[in-house]
């Protein structure tokens, strides 16, 4: 039993990992511990509290599980440190969850002190941690917020599309004061280096919304902003605790909004990042009601042009129709530079090809974004990217465009599905479909023109998703993707990273194992 104890600390991570790939439940896994004795059969609250690494198990207990399961009980304890294979189904989110074990690591106590010396080791502001929790809850709750969806449409009676004058309508039925002012752009601080930035707007409490003039010659933008700050007022109450609007600022804040100088986290960080991202959607919701602008991306084909049609910017349509659309494998990237982003969305589990907190080294430069940064010749485009996962091969389309913010400086946007659900819908053979279009990019070097049979399956999609880019992708050869050049399955193409001579220290201990060194 002391063994056990001692080497437990994966147990219930491991046992309840297990037991959901096979969707067994507690009552069932207690039952057939039943059946094999009754005697030792531990009850739902037992294998729950082991689940949860409150209580170990007897030698005899684990073995009960393990016979269940078919393993033996080595399995489950520190020695084999295997997990369950995680479920094939597709997770929602971009990052892959980790397990909270040992559990007295992870306790509330712990983390809440090391979180902060975390943060102020890698010099990550609170504004960064904060939204990275919340881009986290976005991506994994694939962006349903019911509660901002009906506020939106009750304000605004899923109206559709609305004008300039619809909003300034709005602002004087909630008791919003309109007031202009002037100001061009500035060098601006944002964290450790200087963007061009101009004030747009910002609310003054109780219930002034200022506008910077420059506004009345971009309706698609002053729409956004007034709409943010109509939230703000349903939401909060306007009591003034929201960012001001300005560009430049990372993460799709403003620059120097308060935490950008310190590293660590406070309340007021999550606060202010949270209400921006509710004011933000509310925004989204409240100009493109979820019903109507489903049948008016459905009629324009999901086409990103068809934007000027309601004066909207193209950063809102791709965000909102990323949340609208009945699909729901979709990524969203707004880029300024390599290594900075201003906004994020993955709810299909794209890997990123870079960071926020770090700059990478060695970045791909055939993801459509890269290109579009760099010296692509058009200022759209639609791309079919293959990406190697977990030996198997992922399949994405995307629709970029490069454009300029307020204060001209470049950005570059990216709306993009998954194709492989899609094509596993639609055909029982969607699987050597993607098998076939990556290895045969693979053979010719990293990009190849798409085969008439994959290429008849993606369009036949295009169609069922009504998404004309996705039809438009297949003009252009397929590309190999990576999330750092470092990895790439290509044969060393596009390996920008330095050469190195270092050496794996697991590797120089396995040669001297098997007498090789």
């Amino acid at each position: 039993m002391e063994a056990i104890i001692r080497n437990n600390h994966f147990l219930g991570t491991k046992l309840r990992a297990l037991r959901k790939e096979h969707r067994i439940t507690l009552d069932d896994l207690s039952a057939r511990c039943a059946q094999i004795d009754p005697k030792s059969a531990p009850s739902v609250s037992y294998l729950s509290m082991i689940e949860s690494g409150r209580r170990s198990p007897s030698q005899e207990v684990l073995a009960l599980i393990a016979g269940v399961f078919q393993r033996k009980p080595a399995w489950f304890l520190d020695q084999n440190a295997e997990f369950a294979p995680a479920s094939r189904e597709k997770a929602a989110g971009g990052a892959a969850g980790i397990p909270f074990e040992p559990s007295f690591l992870f306790s509330k106590n712990l983390l809440q002190a090391a979180i902060p010396e975390l943060l102020s080791q890698t010099g990550t502001t609170g504004r960064q941690f904060a939204h990275l929790l919340i881009r986290a809850h976005q991506e994994t709750s694939r962006n349903e917020f019911p509660d901002l969806e009906r506020a939106a449409e009750n304000v605004g009676g899923r109206a559709f599309p609305l004008k300039v004058d619809d909003l300034l309508a709005l602002c004087k039925r909630h008791g919003l004061e309109i007031r202009w002012f002037e100001r061009k752009p500035v060098l601006a601080r944002d964290n450790d280096h200087g963007v061009r930035s101009i004030v747009r707007s910002f609310f003054d409490s109780p219930g002034t919304v200022y506008l910077n003039k420059a506004l009345q010659a971009d309706p698609a933008r002053l729409k956004f902003d007034l709409a943010s700050h109509i939230g703000h007022k349903m939401l909060h109450g306007g009591d003034g605790m929201k960012s001001p609007h300005a560009t430049g600022g990372e993460m799709g804040e403003s620059p120097d909004s308060g935490s950008a100088f310190h590293s660590g986290i406070e309340a007021k960080d999550i606060l202010l990042a949270w209400r921006d991202f509710e004011c933000s959607f509310f925004a989204g919701a409240l100009l493109c009601p979820k019903v109507p602008f489903r049948r008016f991306l459905t009629r324009e084909r999901y086409r990103i042009e068809s934007r000027r049609l309601l004066e909207l910017t193209p950063a809102v349509v791709m965000r909102r129709m990323t949340k609208v659309s009945p699909y729901p494998y979709w990524h969203f990237f707004d880029a300024t530079a390599l290594g900075q982003f201003r906004a994020v969305y993955r709810g299909n589990g794209i890997p990123l090809p870079w960071g926020n907190m770090t700059q990478a080294t060695d970045p791909c430069p055939h993801w459509a974004v890269f290109r579009m940064v760099g010296n692509a010749p058009n200022d759209t485009s639609s791309q079919i990217s293959l990406l190697r996962e977990n030996d198997r091969w992922q399949i994405y389309c995307c629709h970029t465009l490069r454009t300029r913010d307020m204060a001209g400086v470049p950005h570059v946007l990216s709306v993009g599905i998954d194709l492989a659900p899609a094509l596993s819908s639609n055909d029982s053979k969607g699987a050597q479909i993607v098998d076939s279009v990556g290895e045969d990019c693979f053979r010719k070097g990293g990009q190849a023109k798409i085969g008439r049979v994959a290429a008849e399956a993606i369009r036949a999609v295009a169609n069922i998703l009504s998404i004309a880019w996705v039809e438009d992708s297949l003009k252009q050869p397929a590309r190999i993707i990576c999330p750092r050049s470092s990895h790439c399955p290509r044969h060393g193409q596009c390996n920008v990273a330095p050469a190195t001579r270092a050496r794996d220290i697991t590797d120089i201990k396995r040669e001297i194992l098997t007498g090789r060194g």
